[in-house]
């Protein structure tokens, strides 16, 4: 089997239940969702060498556990990230086709409170970085938050967009913020405020 088709070559690719073009918004959406897996792939890679390096040097047991299990979310977020570009690459998807669900979600929202739990209180804006982890994590929220938006416009056009899918990586942008910062901490690194930020986290909290 070649991996080359050549079927693509005047700018038309496949969706289940038809053809469409390679700037089609729905190929925008779960292309960027293929971005965004990928550099969660990448994040998981970063940590895994930082886990590596961290036991070469007598690392804190609390700090391997985190890592460990920073690890096995990430892994799990991948396979999910897949489910979400399977049910957006659907032109009309029928009654249990789709593969993400509302329990998705709520596990990100479990993890994200875990994360949280350890973080130090959070005012202002950060700047995105600290360990090469948590700097990996900031890199896969804006990538997502990106993903998230080219969903949103793939809704607006009318054309089946599974709602899932948009409450899922709202989620996970929120979960890659909290994980990054869970990484820094645990490292013992500080968060760098935005320093002309005004302490808007309580307020929005507030409002909310």
């Amino acid at each position: 089997m070649k991996l080359y088709t050549r079927t693509g070559d005047k700018g038309t690719t496949t969706v289940i239940g038809g053809k469409v073009n390679k700037d089609d918004a729905r190929v925008e959406a779960f292309g960027t969702i293929d971005e965004l897996n990928a550099f969660v792939g990448q994040a998981a890679a970063t940590a895994k060498a930082e886990k590596e390096a961290g036991a070469a040097t007598g690392e804190r047991q609390d700090i391997r556990a985190f890592e460990a299990r920073l690890l096995e979310e990430l892994t799990v977020i991948q396979h999910e990230l897949f489910d979400c570009g399977s049910d957006l690459s659907y032109a009309a998807p029928e009654p249990g086709q789709l593969k993400v669900a509302s329990a998705m979600a709520e596990r990100l929202e479990a993890w994200i409170d875990r994360h949280e739990a350890g973080n130090p209180p959070i005012a202002r804006f950060i700047l995105p970085g600290g360990t090469a982890t948590a700097a990996a994590l900031h890199v896969c929220r804006t990538v997502c938050r990106r993903a998230e938006r080219a969903v949103v416009t793939l809704a607006a056009t009318g054309k089946p967009c599974p709602p899932e899918v948009a409450k899922y990586l709202n989620r996970l942008s929120d979960y890659f913020f909290a994980a990054a910062r869970a990484a820094n901490a645990k490292a013992g690194v500080q968060d760098v405020e935005y320093e002309r930020g005004a302490a808007v986290f309580g307020r929005i909290g507030k409002e909310l």
